[in-house]
């Protein structure tokens, strides 16, 4: 499991992006470089991770379901993720 710093960190990162989501694209869409650089860092949405919502493992993560692989696999064992099931052949 990700340490519970790291995923605050992601939490507040992501708050941050949103924030600066309206003056980012008119930055952009007037070509204000310079503008753009005087933002904060964490204003950028390329500093956001992919977080599993169970574990906050960054790693192996499945878009589809919002978990990391091991997560996936766990529950779909279990059978609480509808329609997968483990293949065998």
């Amino acid at each position: 499991m990700a340490s519970k710093s790291t995923i605050t960190k992601m939490q507040r990162i992501e708050a941050t992006v949103k924030k600066y989501a309206n003056k980012r694209a008119e930055l952009k869409a007037k070509g204000d470089y310079d503008g753009l650089s005087k933002l904060p860092r964490d204003a950028s949405p390329t500093r956001l991770r992919n977080l599993c919502q169970l574990t906050g493992r960054s790693r192996a993560y499945y878009r589809k379901f919002k978990l990391s692989r091991l997560m996936v696999r766990d529950l779909a064992l279990s059978g609480l993720i509808p329609g997968m099931k483990k293949s065998s052949w």
